[in-house]
């Protein structure tokens, strides 16, 4: 028999750009969820501190300041807003996954779009940086690597996660399918504004996400839960005193909504759209095996002799630094080596 447990998904706002009263906010989320019986809680994109969604609004020369405040708001994974989160998620015995907007600790300047994935014994148990800042992201985030595209054994079933726009992309999709996946976790912004409402064509998150939600729960056979924020008063108002006129594009814009999927892409329960609140579902990843019969894209139903897939997990980093004594006296050596088998070889022409 596979687990069955509660899930929650949480349908909120951030203080918007405060890390601190965010964190907060979400220490009691967690609680709350805890309390009502869940054995998991998910967040949405970046919800520690915001979404950038002013990126949209103006072009880059009239935000540095805002850059500059979200990169100042934004977390460390080793620092005190991710170690109160893991606390709590020990304290209450609860599977947590948080969307942070994320600080390197090389650069004053880098952040990118993560998400982690911390244990009920508050273990980070992935830590997954968004592969590609979607369209205006890229003005804020970096682009991040594949050492995130993991899907992690747990006591209630094998979890996935990706972020926003990845989950669009078949390839990462594919790779978490290829590892077992039972749930899925996809994250999102409270709205993503593309044009001017009154101009038309303006991109409408809620149908997108369904789309995409829906195909990978059928597609993979497993469980979904849609995370999506909330744009509050507070942040509408601190975006409107900057330039008034683009009320018309944040009231205009459709919201994201937040919501449950089965292994057949059917919704399970209600929605949340605009109110903030926290759903659950009941999960039994029993209703995962049947559908299998159907199509198992990562069995018999493909030609592995036909498709192949490499992915690289490996973490990016600036630098790589030797510093203990011994590897340095080895690489003078190589080098040495190097050198003397040159200067002979130089003789022996």
């Amino acid at each position: 028999m596979l687990p069955r447990f509660k899930a929650a998904a949480v349908h909120a706002a951030p203080v918007f750009l405060d890390r601190a009263a965010t964190t907060k906010k979400a220490l009691s989320l967690i609680r709350e969820a805890a309390a009502a019986g869940a054995a998991l809680v998910a967040f949405p994109e970046t919800f520690v501190p915001a979404f950038p969604v002013w990126a949209a609004l103006w072009a880059p020369i009239d935000n540095h300041d805002l850059f500059a405040r979200m990169a100042d708001q934004s977390v460390l994974v080793d620092g005190p807003e991710v170690k109160a989160i893991r606390d709590e998620a020990r304290a209450h015995g609860i599977v947590v996954s948080m969307g942070i907007s994320e600080r390197s600790p090389a650069s004053v300047g880098c952040i990118w779009n993560s998400n982690l994935l911390i244990g009920e014994d508050g273990t980070i148990l992935n830590h997954h940086r968004k592969l590609v800042p979607t369209f205006y992201e890229k003005l804020i985030w970096s682009a991040g690597d594949g050492a995130g595209l993991r899907v992690v054994d747990t006591p209630i079933g094998r979890i996935g996660q990706l972020i926003c726009g990845e989950n669009t992309n078949p390839l990462a999709r594919y790779a978490l399918i290829a590892q077992g996946e039972q749930f899925h976790i996809s994250s999102w912004p409270p709205i993503w504004p593309t044009r001017r409402p009154a101009e038309g064509g303006n991109y409408h998150i809620g149908t997108a996400t369904r789309i995409r939600a829906s195909a990978h729960c059928f597609e993979a056979k497993v469980f979904g839960l849609v995370t999506a924020g909330v744009l509050d008063k507070p942040a509408r108002e601190l975006l409107m005193a900057r330039d008034p006129s683009i009320a018309a594009v944040l009231d205009g814009t459709p919201n994201a909504a937040s919501y449950f999927l089965d292994p057949t892409g059917e919704q399970i329960g209600e929605t949340l759209c605009e109110d903030e609140g926290i759903l659950y579902a009941d999960i039994d990843l029993n209703k995962c095996v049947e559908p299998k019969q159907f199509h198992d894209v990562v069995g018999y139903y493909n030609r592995f002799d036909v498709f192949e897939l490499g992915i690289n997990r490996r973490r990016l980093v600036p630098a790589t630094f030797i510093d203990d004594a011994a590897n340095v006296a080895a690489v003078d050596d190589a080098a040495d080596d190097i050198g003397r088998a040159t200067q002979t070889a130089r003789i022996g022409l």
